[in-house]
């Protein structure tokens, strides 16, 4: 890929890009309440798609284009929607309708699908809002970030993934213009930074991690036209965070925790310098709350009261719905930790936890020590059965070509309580990865050639 196929898009040629989709949608029958569904890669054709559906009310599904065909098939049966636009002839198409008049911003949210790690992958979806509502919920996502005309958004996360349309949606209906990648690639998106000058960026960690690893990348660049680089997706390394801190100005790099259901924390450069291993307070609007494990837990289930535009279902499953919620809050199974202040630190998903001795083990904590050693790049932790333990840590690790076990082993012993090191070491060459960058918890036992995991 070409820095020329980088797309440049303002808020002035996206607006009737979206009046015609939503126009286009309007002529096939579809009404307020009605699905939409979409399955390609990122372009400004696809955004200008999925927010001209929102604001007319049509709920745009948002489906991971890299999908093998019974599973897209299997989702597109789960969400039963009117239309269905699956290849770039139909996008097109959309793109030629007549012009619509919308509200001022999305009366829904895009419905995207859980990731399916802690089993079948869920819908999520916010349902129609008014437009009073529509224009709260868009106020607190653009003022979050201060987002305004004067901004310039580079988009490297998928628009499959929520956060690729949730920034992007909140910059151009700011006033702003986006940087449009069709697909992430570390060197295209460093000569985006360096010639078209964004304001503001989003990185997972790993895509972060191979922009700062590019050997063309200036031992003192830094990106200098950047207000605010977030990160957010996966546990992002301490070494690779400081790396990222460096590379700009001072306050500009900011974290925040979420979910496809829902956002809990922000975290500014300084907040985290001075907690390390935080993700951050409440986002303003919310309140965090921990459900110990164990009542003499300081650990235990994330819950986070959320205003009520920010109420979410999963389509077509009331059971699971009333499970995520407990009056106005609601949990995705994450497990942490408050400290006095407020900050929130995130040990894993209480599916990832691991029992060693009758002792919980938090993988997370774990891969954040780990990847302090040097050498270190890539860091999962996972159980295995262990007869006398019940399990027993493992860890699969990606790294310089000199690292050893030893090294491991060695840093573990300065890092980790006997109880939380690892016992088992398997050094590789990849480790399974998620089109946003997660690594695949659930599938690295496999990649490893192992056949028994928790």
């Amino acid at each position: 890929m070409q820095l020329s196929d980088v797309e440049v898009l303002t808020a002035h040629d996206a607006e009737p890009m979206m009046a015609a989709a939503a126009g286009w949608l309007l002529g096939q029958g579809l009404r307020s309440g009605d699905r939409v569904a979409f399955s390609m890669g990122s372009s400004s054709a696809l955004l200008c798609a999925v927010l001209g559906a929102a604001r007319v009310g049509i709920v745009p599904v948002v489906l991971n284009a890299t999908l093998l065909e019974h599973e897209r098939d299997s989702l597109l049966e789960d969400c039963d929607p009117r239309v269905s636009i699956l290849n770039s002839e139909d996008l097109t198409a959309m793109g030629e309708g007549p012009a619509a008049e919308m509200a001022d911003y999305p009366l829904t949210r895009p419905m995207h699908y859980t990731s399916g790690t802690t089993g079948k992958p869920k819908g999520v979806t916010s349902g129609i809002w008014d437009s009073a509502t529509a224009n709260v919920a868009f106020d607190e996502e653009a003022n979050v970030w201060g987002f305004g005309p004067s901004d310039t958004h580079l988009v490297c996360s998928p628009m499959y993934h929520t956060v690729g349309i949730r920034l992007s949606a909140a910059t151009l209906l700011s006033g702003g213009s986006l940087i449009i990648l069709p697909h992430f690639e570390a060197n295209v998106a460093l000569e985006a930074l360096r010639r078209l000058q964004p304001t503001t960026a989003f990185f997972v960690p790993t895509h972060l991690h191979r922009l700062l690893g590019l050997e063309q990348l200036g031992e003192n660049e830094i990106f200098d036209s950047l207000r605010l680089l977030m990160h957010a997706g996966a546990p992002c390394p301490p070494a690779l965070k400081r790396e990222a801190i460096r590379r700009v100005h001072p306050n500009v790099v900011w974290e925040f925790y979420g979910a496809t259901e829902g956002q809990f924390t922000r975290c500014s450069t300084q907040e985290w310098l001075d907690h390390p291993g935080t993700v951050g307070k409440a986002r303003p609007g919310r309140t965090l709350s921990i459900v110990p494990t164990n009542p003499s837990d300081s650990v235990g289930t994330i819950w986070c009261e959320v205003p009520s535009f920010a109420r979410f279902s999963y389509f077509g499953d009331e059971a699971a719905t009333n499970a995520a919620w407990d009056g106005e809050r609601f949990s995705v199974g994450d497990v942490g930790s408050l400290d006095e202040e407020g900050y929130l630190y995130i040990n894993g998903r209480r599916s990832d936890l691991i029992i060693s001795g009758g002792v919980n083990v938090y993988p997370a904590e774990i891969e954040a020590a780990l990847s302090e050693i040097p050498g270190v790049r890539e860091v999962c932790v996972f159980g295995r059965d262990d007869p006398a333990w019940g399990q027993r840590v493992c860890v699969a690790i990606t790294g310089e070509a000199s690292l050893r076990e030893g090294d491991v082993l060695e840093g573990a012993k300065t890092l980790l309580a006997p109880y939380k090191r690892p016992k088992e070491i398997h050094l590789t060459d990849s480790l399974p990865l998620g089109p946003t960058g997660k690594i695949l918890r659930d599938q690295v036992p496999g990649h490893l050639g192992l056949d028994e995991t928790h």
